[in-house]
């Protein structure tokens, strides 16, 4: 028996779960492998403390996500290293140990993490990169959406529920979004005003950070997609490793540090959507005061009601009206969640320029957003095309946009006068 099939029954060893041709096995191995032995004192040490500490601890649902969690680590790790085929059953361990079932599955996810980096020569697995990903309480990064040479960079610090989030092309604007009460704080630094946005509804659903969208779609690959390890590279001036995940509609690509495994990018795909995540920290302590969803002392909080809880094919009808207005007739040359963040400030100064009340600039303004958030939806589907560039508005003859509803058999196409019809597919435009 060598180090790494030692490895991989200790836990079972320590709790008396071996058969006596396993257990025989692991202890002559034992009396000449000093690591081992050093690994077997810890577990032995680590389970006496949690036996003390964990006998009291109460059964509940969050077990069972431990659980889970624990599982789904263990099978990514031994596939990663080449042993999927693992003897060790991590469930009946924890049903059947001595020791309470909380108090088994801290061990195991010690074991996993002494374990697991001894094959291989300690060579960096995708369980190691993504660790802090799913489990750091903090998240500090900046992210990209489409082309990285020339989106604005969106800058995000993650707490919880709450999100504080700048755009380097509107700098004075800061957002501070409670997903929790489904809430977002709106601030302007020049001119000291705030205000409150409603993102109620199915929004709120969407409007996860993209932290905790990243942790899911990770969690979901883990079980249906064989990762793919990739050579070195230079990666943002750095060595990096890498590994990508592919399912039906998204991929994940995670370049980390070889020595530490710590992120250093994350190149993330969803139907059409693409952003890139880099420049992370995770569990740097966070001010309350930047998260908070207090109005500042200073500013002055406006009386209108911002509402985005509804994003409908009609909103993005209306949001398309207004690229029309603001470009003097023409539709925009693209039209992508990336083109709307680049083009954000000039949409601001086109509407100041309109001499509207500001309840009219208000209107027209969420007549946008929630046209784009529509926008937004379709993207990740993958569903939609944009052929408008160079139409102008009133082109009755002219398809500048067509989506598929789910679950329906024909399109929708929306003509250069907003008008809109069902076509099958067969007839889509060429």
């Amino acid at each position: 028996m060598n180090c790494a099939e030692c490895k991989e029954l200790l836990v079972a060893y320590v709790e008396g779960l071996l058969n006596e041709v396993e257990k025989r096995s692991v202890a002559e191995h034992l009396k000449d492998c000093a690591s081992c032995q050093a690994e077997v004192n810890e577990l032995t040490n680590l389970r006496d403390r949690l036996v003390n500490n964990g006998r009291t601890v109460a059964q509940s649902d969050l077990e069972d996500v431990v659980l889970n969690r624990i599982v789904r680590e263990q099978n990514i790790r031994l596939k990663t290293a080449g042993k999927a085929h693992a003897a060790l059953k991590l469930r009946r361990i924890i049903m059947k140990s001595s020791i309470t079932r909380m108090a088994a599955a801290a061990v195991i996810i010690i074991a996993v993490l002494i374990g697991i980096h001894q094959f291989g020569g300690g060579t960096v697995t995708f369980a190691d990169v993504i660790e802090p990903i799913l489990n750091a309480k903090t998240v500090i990064l900046d992210m990209l959406v489409g082309d990285e040479e020339t989106s604005p960079l969106m800058h995000e610090i993650v707490v919880g529920s709450r999100i504080r989030r700048t755009l380097s092309n509107i700098p004075n604007v800061i957002q501070i979004i409670d997903l929790e009460s489904a809430k977002m704080l709106a601030l302007d630094a020049e001119e000291k005003t705030a205000a409150y946005v409603n993102i109620e509804g199915p929004l709120q659903e969407r409007t996860q950070n993209y932290v905790e969208s990243l942790r899911k779609i990770i969690i979901e690959l883990q079980d249906i997609s064989d990762v793919e390890k990739l050579d070195e590279q230079k990666i943002d001036g750095r060595k990096a490793i890498g590994f990508v995940a592919t399912g039906p509609n998204e991929e994940v690509k995670i370049w980390a540090d070889p020595k530490t495994a710590l992120p250093i990018r994350v190149e993330l795909r969803v139907g059409q959507f693409f952003a890139i995540l880099k420049n992370f920290k995770f569990d740097v302590p966070i001010e309350d005061s930047l998260i908070s969803m207090d109005v500042p002392p200073g500013y002055t909080l406006q009386e209108t009601k911002f509402d985005l809880s509804g994003s409908t094919e009609q909103d993005f009808i209306e949001g398309l009206g207004v690229w029309a207005k603001v470009l003097d007739g023409r539709f925009p040359e693209a039209l992508s969640t990336e083109n709307t963040m680049k083009q954000v400030p000039l949409l601001t100064e086109k509407i100041a320029q309109l001499n509207l009340t500001d309840d009219e600039a208000t209107q027209m303004t969420m007549k946008f957003v929630r046209g784009m958030l529509f926008l937004q939806l379709l993207e990740t589907q993958g569903t939609g095309h944009y052929a408008g560039a160079g139409v102008k508005l009133g082109d009755a003859d002219k398809a500048i946009f067509w989506y598929k509803p789910k679950d329906l058999p024909n399109y929708r196409i929306i003509y250069g006068d907003l008008s809109v019809k069902d076509v099958a597919p067969e007839d889509l435009p060429k």
